[in-house]
């Protein structure tokens, strides 16, 4: 009767963020990286990509700025900072 209620997230070329991204985004320091991937399972843009610790990064022309992958990071290897900022995080 109805379609599946639970989808993978991927991107579209026609969903990229532009300037409305919530002024933030994620640093990757890439220090103390585990690989333990949750960053990846948790984005809703699937835009974290990476398999191998210390290689993860985010693509910022579909990553909205929600700091999910931050929040669920165990090492808190990831840190939200100010959009157009070079080297200071928030």
């Amino acid at each position: 009767m109805f379609g599946p209620l639970v989808i993978k997230a991927v991107k579209s070329k026609g969903d990229k963020t532009g300037s409305w991204r919530i002024k933030v985004k994620p640093k990757y320091l890439q220090k103390d990286c585990i690989a333990c991937k949750m960053c990846v399972l948790i984005c809703p843009e699937h835009c974290v990509e990476g398999k191998e610790k210390n290689t993860y990064i985010c693509d910022y022309d579909y990553c909205k700025g929600c700091g999910l992958c931050a929040l669920v990071c165990p090492k808190a290897d990831i840190l939200m900072e100010e959009e157009g900022t070079k080297g200071k995080t928030k």
